[in-house]
């Protein structure tokens, strides 16, 4: 994310943290990952009123709904997403 900052020349919010150890995201169904993940992020300070939220992998939407709902909850009203890859089932 740092990288796209730096590239788009935007500032960069460094609030948004991973709490705690969680499993692994790989082989979890949609409902598994979406309580794997319930609880794992914490927001330090006041989020910008708009931001771009960037993952790696988009699979079930599971790790950004709950990283935009802490951001929305400490200030977000606009949240882009930005991801490299999605996983497709075969």
């Amino acid at each position: 994310g740092r990288e796209l900052a730096r590239g788009w020349d935007l500032p960069v919010f460094g609030g948004l943290a991973r709490v705690g150890r969680r499993e692994r995201q790989r082989g979890l169904s949609r409902s598994e990952r979406r309580a794997n993940v319930r609880g794992a992020f914490t927001v330090r300070g006041e989020a910008p009123r708009r931001l771009v939220l960037v993952d790696d992998v988009y699979t079930t939407g599971a790790t950004v709904s709950v990283a935009a709902t802490e951001l929305r909850r400490v200030g977000a009203t606009v949240i882009d997403v930005v991801t490299f890859a999605r996983a497709v089932r075969g």
